[in-house]
């Protein structure tokens, strides 16, 4: 087995010096070795400035290059499943943007494919949510699962933030936009940790644009989990709730509250309140170092699944069950499903 990785870029993305260009220099066993885009111009001129060798003027060109192991998805939601299918069919590993596909008729035939790819071949593909890949996360579960607070009775999560430009692709309908998926995810991944296992949504409410009803801006959505355990999950790219990022879990003896779940590294609050058997609360806060970042936590965690076989703990199957409730959000407020579309990407 090869010892070390070498990644394609699918779209010379805003994101992908963040979450894959930094990160890889962190990393000693993975190389960033070619980048693609439909406008080669576009992709000659992220290559010089981050020193990525290979430049490829088509997508299709870039899964055809020999020296290349794995791609990075960082395309619009719309697009997640047509590449990350081509990629399968080109024997490449995968790590794909969250959300991972439009809807879950598209996760589940995503899944299979990659079910068939990694008996066929041990090719890898995981759902790029760098968040599940830090030490908060682990710790985070660790003290819901370790009795501290109880009996678990209701989790929920907020993942808001200001977005203005709605021209972004994600306020595009047809590139599957939307506060849910684009933030919605996050909190309803992360309630779905915390909970051990997956809800049903029981109610959702949302503000829409006004240019386009079918996108929403801001969301809330009431979820039940097994074991009469119940939640709610807020996602916002426009709303009076500017900025709130943050996870809960409350027990029968106390409740855990997270601040900055999604990027830890730029800061992050992790506070426990316990009941003090003479009256009054003990509040406890920990700390959990802030680097590697999640993206070098990914990475890695993506390198170490295809090179020695560790487990995905963002799998294709993963993806079904976020996906399965983000489509039940939408049909709780009467919003379309997102649907794939593959006329416009980076």
């Amino acid at each position: 087995m090869s010892t070390s990785l070498r990644v394609g870029l699918l779209g010379a993305a805003a994101i992908a010096p963040s979450a894959l260009i930094r990160p890889a220099r962190q990393v000693p066993r993975v190389t960033v070795t070619a980048v693609a885009a439909r406008d080669r111009t576009r992709a000659e001129k992220f290559a010089r400035r981050h020193e990525v060798p290979a430049v490829h003027g088509s997508y299709e060109a870039l899964l055809a290059d020999p020296h290349v192991d794995a791609v990075y998805v960082p395309l619009p939601n719309g697009l997640h499943a047509e590449w990350t299918l081509k990629a399968l069919e080109a024997g490449k590993h995968v790590l794909c943007e969250k959300p991972f596909t439009s809807n879950r008729a598209e996760a589940e035939h995503v899944a299979d494919a990659a079910d068939a790819a990694f008996a066929r071949s041990g090719l890898v593909v995981m759902e790029a949510f760098h968040y599940r890949h830090h030490p908060l996360a682990a710790r985070m579960r660790q003290i819901v699962e370790s009795g501290e607070l109880g009996t678990l009775r209701h989790v929920e999560a907020d993942v808001c933030f200001p977005l203005p430009r709605f021209g972004d692709i994600r306020y595009d309908y047809a590139l599957a936009g939307g506060a849910t998926m684009d933030a919605g995810c996050y909190a309803v991944h992360v309630t779905r940790l915390l909970a051990g296992r997956d809800p049903a949504v029981t109610a959702a409410r949302m503000r829409t644009l006004r240019k386009d009803p079918r996108i929403d801006r801001a969301m809330t959505a009431e979820l039940a989990f097994p074991e009469e355990v119940t939640g709610r999950v807020r996602a916002s790219m426009w709303s009076r709730r500017v900025l709130s990022i943050r996870a809960r879990a409350i027990g029968t003896a106390g409740e855990l509250d997270v601040t900055n779940f999604v990027m830890p590294q730029l800061y992050h609050r992790l506070t426990i309140r316990t009941p003090r058997q003479a009256g009054g609360r003990v509040v406890r806060r920990e700390h959990l170092p802030r680097t590697p970042s999640t993206y070098a936590c990914q990475l890695s965690a993506f390198a170490a699944a295809i090179l020695d076989g560790s487990p995905v703990l963002t799998s294709a199957r993963d993806a079904v069950a976020t996906m399965t409730v983000l489509d039940e959000i939408y049909r709780a407020c009467d919003l379309p499903l997102r649907g794939a579309t593959r006329d416009r990407g980076n």
